[in-house]
C-alpha cells in the first residue's frame, strides 16, 4: 500500500507541478533542492506515474554512488508499500535488482555511461534524472554531455533533469539549454532546516598536513576526542564525516567503550549496515560516514556533525599510473552541507576540528574532476563515443588540454585507440568492461596468455589495491585474497567474477603477449620452467605477467640489493624484511613517494623475468647508438633499452662523426671552453676582441660568452672539432688561433686589430707595456688597464686611448706597487702627484721625484744611472 502520508510530507512536492510544467514545456530542467526534500525518492515516482496520476513513463535515475543507488531504490519501494524489483529497481556494477514490472531504475552514472555506450539512443528510457549533479563527478558529466547529444540528434524527445543539492544551478541551466537564452529552466525546492550551531574543535597541538591517502593520526585521534565531547556535550545521534574507509576504521577503533552504537557507512559497507543506519533506532548512535552522507543519503536522528574537514578528491595516482583518491582539505560548500545534517530534524550542533580562522582560506567548491582527475578513461569513453577530443559535447568544463595528451598517450600505447586518436576495436571491448583502460589492456591480454579466470582475479587485485597486511608481493596477495574470509576477500572474488564473465563473452582483442616463463624469475638465462598452455604458466609468473601488461613503464631492473630503477625513468626501493628484495627484475603494481625522498616506495609488485618485461612493454623497446658526454669525457656505445632501463650495451668502434661533434659541443657547454688549450696570448686576444666588440660593435664578434662562442662553432672550431674524438683532442686545439678565424677579415677591419686593441703602448720612457683587457673589476667588461711605473710617464698630459677610449693607468712604484690610479693624468700631476711624492720620495730616494712631473724627462733608471748616461 502507498504510504500516502510520507509522500506528502516531502517538501519537494510543492515544487513538483513547476518541474513537470517545464519539463513538458522544454523537456529539460534543473531541480535544486537540499538534502532531505524528496527530490531523490518522490520526483522519481511522480515523474513515471506511480504517484500523482501523471502517464506511466519509464525513468531512470542516476546517481553517484552505488549505496546511494541502493538506498533510493529501497526507499522508494517502501514509500510505494512494495519490495524492490517490481514498480522499482537498481542496478550497480555487479548487482541487479529489477522485474518486468521496472519502471523507475537506480542506476548508478557509470552503468548508464556503459548502457548508453551499448545502445545510444537509449531505447525505452522516457526520463533520466541525473542526481547530486552539483558533486561534478567525471561520469556524471561525460553521462550529462552524452545524453544532450542523444538529445540533439537522435531523440529530442527525450527528457533530462539535473537534480542539484545546492542552489549553484547556473552552469547546469546553461548546458541543457541547448543555447537558450537563460538556459533551461531552474525550479527549486525549500528545504526544512533548523538552526545549527557551529563549534569550533581544532586540534590543541599542530598535526600534519595531509599527504596522498595519509592522515595523520594524531588528527584522527583528536576526531575521535571531539566525538566524546559531543557524545557528553549533545543529545542525539552524532554523524561524523571523515575522508575514507581507513580513517574510519581507525577512528571506530578509538571510539570504543562509548554509551553508544557505532557503525560505519561507506560504499563498502555491507547492506544490512547500509540499511541500519537509513533506519530509525531507539538508542543512541555514532554513524562514522564517508562523504556519501553529505547529500546522497539521509540518516535520521542526527542530532550532531562532527566534521574532521578532510575530504577526497581525484588525482592522477603516479603510484599506480591509474585515477585515484588524495586527501584534501574539504571545502566550504562541503562543510556547509555536513553541518546541515544536524539540522535536518531539529536544531543541532556541528563541531569543525579546525580553528575558525581557517575556515576562510579553505576553498570555496570542491574543483571538478574533469579538471583534475587522469583522464584516460574519460578519453577513451569520448573516443568511442566519436568524439575523440571531446570537443563536440557539451561539457561544463572543457578537459584541460594535457591530461587529454597523456591520456591520449595511454590509450595508442595499449592499443585502444589509433595515433589519430580514433578507436580501434580493441578499444571499443576495452570501453565496454568499465575498466581504466590499463587494466583492460591487463585483462585482455592477460586472459589470453592465463585465461580469464586468473586474469580477472589478479585484475580485481590490481583495481582496489589490498589491505596493507596481505603485503606487497602480489602472488602472495593473490593466495591470501583466494583463501581469505575478510571482507576486502569477499569484494574481490565479486569483482573477478564480474571481470571473468567480461573477458570471456567475446574474442580476445590485440595480440596477446606470449606467456611468461615460470616464476623462477630472471633476465633469459639460467633454469626456468618452459613455457606452456595457458593453465602451465605458474601463480607467481602470472602475478607478474598481468602486472607488467597493467603498468609497462614500471617493470624494474634491480640496480643494487632492494633498489630498482623502473623503464619510466623513476628509481624505487622496497622495504626492509620485503620477500621480493632479492628479484632481478620486478613489475611493479604501486609506488608512491614518500615527501623530500628521490626514490618511490614500492607497495606492491610481483617478480617478473627479462622476457615478460619485454613483452609486456615492447612499446619502450628501442636499440640505438648512444654517443654523449658522460662524466667529463665522450661515450660511445651501442645500447638497447626498455625505457630507461638498459639491456645490453657494447663500446662503438667507429660511431657517427655528427654525433660525436654533438656530443663534445655538449661536453664544453656543460664544462666550458677550458677544455681547449688556452695559451697566455689567447686569452689576452679573447679579452682585446672583447673589448672591440663592447667598444665598437659592428663587426667585432662576441667572444666573453661561452653560448655566444659555441653557437658559432662551425666558424671558428672547424675542422679542428670535427676531426677530435675525445675530450684529449680538444685539449690540442689552440683556441687563440681559432679565435682569429672570427676577425673581420671580410671588411679588413681585422688588420685594425693592433691599432684599435693593441696588445702594448709605448709609454714616454720608451717601454712598451702590455695592455690589460681583461680587467678584475669587470672581468673583460671594464676599462683597459695600463700599469706602468710612475716615473716612466714623466711628461705625458694627455691618457693614452685605445679604439678612442682612455686607459685607466695604474701607476706604480719603483718596486712594482700601486701607488695611484687615474684615467686624468694632467688632473693628477697638478694634485694627486704631490701627496705620492711626498710619501714616496723618501722610501725611494734614488729615484726622480720632481715637483713638476708634466715637463720631466720620463726614465726608466734611477738617478744614479741617469747621471752615468748623462
Amino acid at each position: 500500500m502507498i504510504r500516502t502520508a510520507d509522500l506528502d510530507a516531502l517538501p519537494v512536492g510543492e515544487a513538483v507541478p513547476a518541474l513537470v510544467s517545464a519539463l513538458d514545456a522544454h523537456g529539460t530542467a534543473v531541480l535544486c533542492a537540499p538534502p532531505g526534500t524528496g527530490k531523490t525518492t518522490l520526483v522519481p515516482l511522480v515523474l513515471a506515474g506511480l504517484v500523482g496520476g501523471g502517464p506511466r513513463r519509464r525513468v531512470v535515475v542516476a546517481e553517484p554512488r552505488r549505496i546511494a543507488a541502493r538506498a533510493a531504490a529501497r526507499r522508494m519501494a517502501w514509500l510505494l508499500g512494495e519490495a524492490v524489483g517490481r514498480s522499482v529497481g537498481f542496478t550497480v556494477r555487479g548487482e541487479r535488482v529489477v522485474g518486468p514490472g521496472t519502471v523507475v531504475e537506480v542506476v548508478t552514472t557509470g552503468v548508464l555511461l556503459q548502457r548508453l555506450q551499448r545502445d545510444q539512443e537509449l531505447s525505452g528510457v522516457d526520463v533520466v534524472i541525473l542526481d547530486e549533479c552539483h558533486e561534478r563527478h567525471l561520469d556524471a558529466d561525460t553521462v550529462a554531455a552524452f545524453l544532450l547529444d542523444v538529445r540533439e540528434t537522435l531523440r529530442p524527445e527525450l527528457r533530462l533533469v539535473a537534480a542539484s543539492a545546492t542552489t549553484d544551478a547556473a552552469g547546469w541551466a546553461r548546458a541543457l539549454g541547448h543555447g537558450r537564452p537563460g538556459g533551461a529552466p531552474v525550479v527549486e525546492a525549500a528545504g526544512i532546516s533548523h538552526p545549527v550551531e557551529t563549534v569550533w574543535a581544532p586540534p590543541p597541538r599542530p598535526v600534519r598536513p595531509p599527504h596522498g591517502m595519509r592522515v595523520d593520526p594524531a588528527q584522527l585521534a583528536h576526531v575521535a576526542s571531539v566525538v566524546r565531547r559531543a557524545l557528553a556535550e549533545r543529545s542525539g545521534d552524532v554523524l561524523c564525516f571523515l575522508p575514507g574507509v581507513g580513517e574510519i576504521a581507525r577512528v571506530a577503533g578509538q571510539l570504543g567503550g562509548v554509551d553508544a552504537e557505532v557503525l560505519q557507512i561507506h560504499g563498502r559497507a555491507p547492506a544490512a549496515v547500509q540499511d541500519a543506519v537509513l533506519c530509525d533506532a531507539q538508542h543512541r548512535r555514532v554513524i562514522l560516514s564517508t562523504a556519501v552522507a553529505e547529500s546522497s543519503l539521509t540518516v535520521p536522528g542526527v542530532r550532531v556533525v562532527v566534521d574532521s574537514g578532510l575530504a577526497r578528491e581525484p588525482r592522477v595516482d603516479h603510484a599506480r599510473g591509474l585515477g585515484a583518491l588524495a586527501t584534501v582539505r574539504a571545502s566550504r560548500a562541503a562543510g556547509r552541507q555536513r553541518a546541515g545534517r544536524a539540522g535536518r530534524e531539529a536544531p543541532g550542533a556541528v563541531y569543525r576540528c579546525w580553528a575558525q580562522a581557517e575556515d576562510g582560506r579553505l576553498p570555496a567548491f570542491p574543483s571538478p574532476e574533469i579538471r583534475i582527475a587522469d583522464l584516460a578513461q574519460f578519453a577513451l569513453q569520448a573516443a568511442y563515443w566519436g568524439d575523440p577530443d571531446a570537443t563536440g559535447l557539451a561539457l561544463l568544463d572543457p578537459p584541460p588540454a594535457g591530461a587529454m595528451a597523456a591520456a591520449r598517450e595511454v590509450l595508442v600505447a595499449v592499443g585502444a585507440v589509433s595515433p589519430a586518436g580514433r578507436v580501434t576495436p580493441r578499444g571499443q571491448r576495452m570501453a565496454r568492461l568499465g575498466l581504466h583502460p590499463r587494466l583492460a589492456r591487463a585483462l585482455l591480454d592477460g586472459s589470453a596468455a592465463l585465461g580469464a579466470r586468473r586474469a580477472a582475479e589478479l585484475v580485481a587485485l590490481l583495481s582496489e589495491e589490498p589491505p596493507r597486511e596481505y603485503g606487497d608481493d602480489l602472488a602472495a596477495a593473490w593466495r591470501r585474497a583466494r583463501a581469505g574470509g575478510d571482507a576486502y576477500a569477499a569484494r574481490w572474488r565479486a569483482e573477478a567474477r564480474r571481470l571473468e564473465r567480461a573477458a570471456a563473452s567475446g574474442d580476445s582483442a590485440g595480440t596477446a603477449p606470449p606467456s611468461p616463463r615460470g616464476s623462477n624469475a630472471g633476465s633469459g638465462q639460467g633454469p626456468v620452467a618452459g613455457r606452456g598452455s595457458v593453465g602451465e604458466v605458474l601463480p607467481d609468473a602470472a602475478a607478474g605477467l598481468v602486472a607488467a601488461l597493467a603498468f609497462p613503464e614500471r617493470v624494474a631492473k634491480a640496480k643494487g640489493r632492494a633498489a630498482f630503477l623502473m623503464a619510466g625513468g623513476t628509481g624505487a626501493e622496497l622495504p626492509d624484511g620485503s620477500p621480493l628484495r632479492s628479484a632481478p627484475w620486478l613489475a611493479v603494481a604501486v609506488a608512491d613517494r614518500p615527501p623530500h625522498s628521490a626514490s618511490a616506495r614500492i607497495r606492491l609488485a610481483a617478480v617478473i623475468d627479462e622476457d615478460t618485461a619485454r613483452a609486456a612493454a615492447r612499446h619502450l623497446l628501442a636499440s640505438g647508438e648512444e654517443v654523449r658526454w658522460e662524466d667529463g669525457d665522450l661515450v660511445a656505445r651501442a645500447t638497447q633499452r626498455l625505457g630507461a632501463v638498459e639491456l645490453a650495451v657494447r663500446p662503438l668502434k667507429n660511431p657517427d662523426p655528427d654525433l660525436v661533434r654533438a656530443a663534445l659541443l655538449d661536453g664544453l657547454r656543460s664544462e666550458g671552453l677550458g677544455l681547449l688549450r688556452w695559451s697566455a696570448d689567447a686569452h689576452a686576444l679573447r679579452a682585446r676582441l672583447g673589448f672591440l666588440h663592447r667598444t665598437l660593435g659592428g663587426g667585432w664578434p662576441d667572444v666573453q660568452d661561452d653560448g655566444a662562442l659555441l653557437d658559432r662553432a662551425d666558424d671558428w672550431l672547424e675542422p679542428e672539432l670535427s676531426r677530435a674524438r675525445r675530450r684529449a683532442d680538444l685539449g690540442r686545439i689552440d683556441a687563440g688561433q681559432a679565435l682569429n678565424r672570427l676577425l673581420p677579415w671580410a671588411t679588413g677591419e681585422a688588420a685594425r686589430l693592433d691599432e684599435l686593441a693593441p696588445e702594448r703602448i709605448e709609454v714616454p720612457s720608451g717601454s712598451r707595456i702590455r695592455v690589460d683587457y681583461c680587467t678584475e673589476e669587470g672581468q673583460g667588461h671594464g676599462q683597459p688597464v695600463l700599469a706602468v711605473k710612475l716615473q716612466e710617464m714623466f711628461g705625458l698630459a694627455e691618457t693614452p686611448k685605445v679604439a678612442g677610449v682612455p686607459v685607466l693607468v695604474h701607476l706604480l712604484s719603483p718596486a712594482g706597487r700601486p701607488a695611484a690610479v687615474t684615467a686624468d693624468l694632467a688632473s693628477f700631476w697638478q694634485g694627486g702627484y704631490r701627496a705620492v711624492r711626498a710619501e714616496l720620495r723618501g722610501r725611494y730616494p734614488k729615484h726622480p721625484w720632481p715637483e713638476d712631473p708634466a715637463t720631466a724627462e720620463p726614465t726608466r733608471y734611477t738617478n744614479a744611472r741617469l747621471k752615468r748616461q748623462q
